[in-house]
């Protein structure tokens, strides 16, 4: 009885370890899991040290401008009175240039970076004979000393200087009107004459943090942005025709024409506007008439974020651990070894606490730096661990070499964004193949 038992557990005993390596796989997931939950903490302060930082300073901007605003009488004729009505005409410019310099300054809110910036920014353009006949508005019903010209800056807390308005050869200060009106100075209009063959410009000194829009409200509007900041992120409705990008910095131009956008060059009251596109609820219900939604410029980012590719290594803590476990177990299998699950789960935890390493350091010394620092570390320990249980030196190398080629691997993938799941795929398909060499050899060892 007893030689049979021994038997079957001689038999089995591959098959038990198999299952119970498996199981300290699956359990090695919870700390895992506390590893995500970390880093999106980390992430979170850093966010929130941006958005105090921004909000001293001065946030995201948006540039719109300038549009002029004709306030006019409706009447309705009833069989008892005449009643009149005040509406608001909005015209956009034809002939809109922006010409802005951007000079990045970089701030620290603890261990966190920030990224804000200075703009030198140039409206220039010109407005011909406004279309009152498109919107069918009579000459007379037009309340011209109400009429005024408007520019809205998102966060005025950037601007620096007083936002004075060379309009026609006379200087226009503008201040700020109702809320949804942003910065407007009253034109003091007399007749239709007054509005014939407008020439605008200003010059506006502007503070903001990591990104500069611009609304393109010009019938035919170019936009020319430059920069000492190397990484720019183009973003907005279209992208710019000509960029220069170096480590010197960048330069971009835009051209955007009315039929590439969608809004006229004129409207009533609140047909169009511009809608909190950060609201996500109040920008998809006015999507149809959100001018904000046309904004296009550039993103001043930080290229590396670390707590994304950490995130992103996290991911793969499963396979990194799986086929550790695979080579262990392949390797005292066929060396007629014999080791305790217990020092599997230790190897396991060491291959976890890569990551809280990997995501403490990249804190302070950027990702890539940090992998190959925690891969040195974490590799190191196990290779010394594996040649005390194992007692050859040989056997421990062998180890090393693996975990070198598995963290090499993932690290190849975290670069190559694009062609990550191809270059996964082949692989794994590798390893997978490899695998099944070498257990060709425990068949033969047992047999």
């Amino acid at each position: 009885m007893q030689t049979f038992v021994q038997s079957i557990w001689t038999k089995s005993k591959l098959l038990i370890k198999g299952f119970i390596i498996g199981l300290l796989v699956l359990l090695l997931q919870i700390p895992a899991y506390y590893v995500k939950n970390l880093i999106e903490e980390r992430e979170q302060r850093q966010k929130e040290a941006i958005t105090e930082v921004s909000s001293k300073w001065a946030g995201r901007q948006n540039i719109t401008g300038p549009i002029i605003a004709l306030p006019y009488l409706e009447y309705n004729d009833t069989s008892f009175n005449k009643k009149s009505i005040k509406h608001t005409a909005y015209f956009l410019p034809d002939e809109l240039t922006i010409n802005s310099t951007v000079t990045p300054q970089e701030k620290y809110r603890g261990i966190y970076k920030v990224m804000l910036y200075s703009a030198k920014v140039n409206l220039s353009g010109s407005f011909a004979d406004i279309p009152l006949e498109k919107l069918k508005i009579p000459l007379e019903n037009i309340l011209w000393n109400e009429a005024f010209v408007e520019v809205q800056i998102s966060d005025t807390k950037g601007l620096n200087d007083e936002l004075d308005l060379k309009w026609n050869g006379r200087k226009l200060t503008l201040s700020p009107g109702n809320p949804d009106e942003g910065l407007t100075a009253p034109l003091n209009l007399t007749s239709v004459e007054d509005i014939k063959s407008i020439h605008f410009s200003a010059d506006i000194n502007l503070s903001g943090s990591e990104q500069l829009l611009f609304i393109p409200v010009g019938r035919s509007t170019t936009v020319n942005l430059n920069s000492k900041w190397p990484h720019p992120s183009f973003t907005g409705d279209i992208l710019p025709q000509t960029t220069d990008i170096s480590d010197k910095g960048f330069t971009a131009t835009w051209k955007s024409l009315s039929h590439k956008r969608s809004f006229p060059q004129q409207w009533r009251d609140n047909a169009y506007g511009i809608y909190d596109t950060m609201n996500i609820a109040e920008a998809n219900t006015n999507a149809s008439k959100n001018i904000a939604l046309s904004a296009f410029g550039a993103n001043l980012f930080i290229p590396v974020n670390g707590y994304q590719k950490t995130m992103r290594s996290v991911k793969y803590a499963s396979l990194c651990i799986l086929l550790t476990f695979v080579a262990f177990f392949l390797i005292e299998t066929i060396n007629k070894k014999s080791i305790h699950p217990f020092q599997y789960g230790l190897i396991g935890v060491a291959l976890i606490l890569f990551y809280t390493l990997l995501l403490s350091v990249s804190e302070y010394l950027g990702f890539n730096l940090s992998y190959v620092l925690a891969s040195v570390c974490t590799i190191g320990l196990i290779a010394w661990f594996v040649k005390g249980i194992l007692v050859s030196t040989r056997l421990a190398v062998l180890l090393t070499v693996v975990l070198i080629f598995i963290y090499t691997y993932v690290f190849t993938i975290l670069q190559l964004q694009d062609y990550s799941l191809l270059l996964g795929s082949i692989g794994l398909f590798i390893a997978l193949g490899v695998v099944m060499h070498f257990s060709k050899k425990i068949s033969i060892t047992q047999s």
